[in-house]
């Protein structure tokens, strides 16, 4: 009767280890989706940190013709409108 013992400690290993890799697979996906997020995140904030700094470009550009020019008339562009 010490088979039963055994076979019954085996299967209550093997239950163990399988909610343990069910958790782990949860926490996993948790993190996935978590860390995706926050990829997109950075991703978007750098997209529109790229779009002021071509912006800035433009302006800064603008300014230097404008100086550059001796009539009174601004220049016009895309941006300002």
């Amino acid at each position: 009767m010490l088979y039963v013992l055994s076979v019954g400690l085996v299967a209550l290993g093997i239950l163990v280890l399988g909610i343990a890799a069910v958790r782990i697979v949860r926490a996993l996906r948790t993190y996935s989706r978590t860390a995706s997020m926050v990829s997109a995140s950075a991703h978007d904030r750098l997209g529109l940190l790229r779009a002021r700094s071509a912006a800035l470009k433009v302006a800064v550009g603008e300014r230097r013709v404008r100086s550059r020019t001796t009539d009174a008339q601004p220049v016009r562009s895309i941006v300002n409108e």
